[in-house]
C-alpha cells in the first residue's frame, strides 16, 4: 500500500484532469495547476477534432467519463481509402466499438467538469518554473511567486513539458513531422454514408473527411511543409492565405477541390505543426514523473495520442495505489507503458512516410491498393493489440522481481 497521499498535477489539458480523477480513485488527493488563466476550452485557441480509439474510451470508463464523452462524439463505423478516383473499403476490427471523433474543446470541458464534480481542485495562472525535492515531498514553484507542496509531482504538460526538463535537462524535445494540420467544415456534401471516414491521398498531400452530423463535410489536412512553424507563427498567417494555399494544393483532387472551395476562411482551424516525441529516456526522477504527451506523443497518424495519454494517467494511478514507495511505483509505471507507446509511435511514423507520396508512388498506389489493404492494413495485424487493450483497474500492480 502506498504512502503517497497528495499530488501536484501540472497541466489542465486532457491527461491532467484524467490523472487527477484516477489518483482520486486511488485514494490520492491531486490538485491540477494550469498555466493559463482559465480552462483550456474557455481560454480559446483550441480547435478541431481528435480521435478516441476504443482503448481510450475504455480507459475513460475507469474514471467515469466515458458516457459523457461518447454522448458528444461522432462514431466512425467504417473507413475508406481513396487515391484519385479509386476508392476501397478498409477492413474493420471485429469485436471492438467504433472510433470516436470529438471536438477537442468539448473533450476538455467534459473532463474538467467531471473532475470538478469529483472534488478535484484546479488552480489557474500557475506556470511552473522550478521544483525542489526532499526526502518526503516536492515543492513546485510558479512564475507568480507562489508555491505548492505534495508527495509527488506529475507532469501532464504536453510536448513542450517543463517537468520533462526538470527531470532530465538533456531530455529530447518534440520533432516536426514535416506536416501542418488544418481543419474545417465544408458546405459540400460528399457521397458517403454517415459514420464513414475516408483517408485520401491527393496529388500534393494527404487529407481525410467524413460527413458532419447536421450537414456538410468535416475535413482535415496534413499539408507537407519543409520549414517547422510554431502554432503562433502558423496562426499569424491570415486564414484566407492558408485557404488559398490549400485550394491550390488540393485543387486537382476529388472531392478535395469541392471541400476547399466550399469552406470559409473564418472557420478554418489552424492546428499548426504536427509534432511527435522521440523516445524519452527518463520518465521520472525522485518524486517527479511524466504522463501523456510529455512522455510520449505519437504522430496523429496513430489515432492514439489522446487514448494513450488517458491510459497512462490511469496506469500511473494504479501503480501509486498499489506499490509501497514512489520509486517502485514509477518503475512499474514505466514497465507497463514504455513498450506499448513506443510500438504505437513506430507504427505511426511508418504511416507518415506515405502521407506525401512522390510522383512514382502516386502512380503506383491505385494499382497497389488491393494488396496494401490485404496486407499492411490488416487490422488484426496492425491495431488489434492497440484497440482491444483494456486496463483492469481492480487488478493489483506488483513490483518486478529483483534480478539475482
Amino acid at each position: 500500500m502506498t504512502t503517497v497521499r497528495t499530488a501536484i498535477v501540472i497541466g489542465g489539458g486532457i491527461a491532467g484532469p484524467v490523472t487527477a480523477l484516477a489518483l482520486r480513485r486511488a485514494g490520492i488527493t491531486a490538485t491540477v495547476h494550469e498555466a493559463y488563466p482559465a480552462t483550456a476550452s474557455e481560454a480559446g485557441g483550441i480547435g478541431g477534432t481528435l480521435a478516441l480509439a476504443p482503448n481510450g474510451v475504455a480507459a475513460l470508463r475507469v474514471v467515469g467519463a466515458d458516457e459523457a464523452v461518447t454522448a458528444l462524439a461522432t462514431p466512425i463505423e467504417r473507413t475508406m481509402m481513396a487515391v484519385g478516383r479509386r476508392r476501397i473499403a478498409l477492413p474493420t476490427l471485429a469485436g471492438v466499438p467504433p472510433l470516436r471523433v470529438v471536438h477537442r474543446a468539448e473533450l476538455h470541458r467534459v473532463l474538467h467538469d467531471r473532475a470538478i464534480a469529483e472534488g478535484v481542485t484546479f488552480a489557474y495562472g500557475k506556470r511552473l518554473v522550478d521544483a525542489e525535492q526532499t526526502g518526503d515531498g516536492v515543492t513546485a514553484h510558479f512564475d507568480d511567486g507562489t508555491a505548492a507542496t505534495a508527495d509527488v509531482l506529475v507532469g501532464a504538460d504536453g510536448v513542450r513539458s517543463t517537468v520533462r526538463g526538470l527531470i532530465d535537462r538533456a531530455a529530447p524535445g518534440p520533432r516536426f513531422t514535416g506536416l501542418l494540420g488544418f481543419e474545417a467544415v465544408a458546405r459540400h456534401e460528399v457521397d458517403a454514408a454517415p459514420g464513414t471516414m475516408t483517408f485520401a491521398f491527393g496529388r500534393r498531400g494527404y487529407y481525410l473527411y467524413w460527413p458532419e452530423p447536421g450537414g456538410g463535410t468535416r475535413w482535415g489536412v496534413n499539408l507537407p511543409q519543409q520549414r517547422p512553424m510554431s502554432l503562433v507563427e502558423a496562426r499569424a498567417v491570415p486564414a484566407e492565405r492558408w485557404l488559398d494555399t490549400l485550394r491550390s494544393s488540393y485543387g486537382d483532387d476529388d472531392p478535395g477541390r469541392e471541400l476547399m472551395a466550399t469552406s470559409i476562411a473564418d472557420e478554418l482551424q489552424v492546428v499548426g505543426a504536427l509534432q511527435i516525441m522521440p523516445p524519452v529516456p527518463h520518465w521520472h526522477r525522485g518524486r517527479m514523473v511524466l504522463v501523456g504527451d510529455a512522455a510520449h506523443a505519437p504522430s496523429n497518424s496513430s489515432g492514439q495520442g489522446a487514448s494513450l495519454a488517458i491510459e497512462s494517467a490511469v496506469q500511473l494511478a494504479r501503480c501509486l495505489r498499489d506499490l509501497p514507495d514512489v520509486a517502485s511505483a514509477f518503475d512499474a509505471y514505466v514497465r507497463l507503458r514504455r513498450s506499448r507507446v513506443e510500438k504505437v509511435a513506430a507504427r505511426a511514423a511508418r504511416i507518415n512516410h506515405a502521407k506525401a507520396p512522390g510522383p512514382v508512388a502516386r502512380t503506383l498506389m491505385p494499382l497497389l491498393m488491393p494488396l496494401l489493404v490485404r496486407t499492411a492494413m490488416d487490422p488484426e495485424k496492425t491495431v488489434a493489440d492497440e484497440q482491444r487493450y483494456v486496463i483492469d483497474w481492480d487488478a493489483p500492480v506488483t513490483a518486478e522481481p529483483a534480478l539475482r
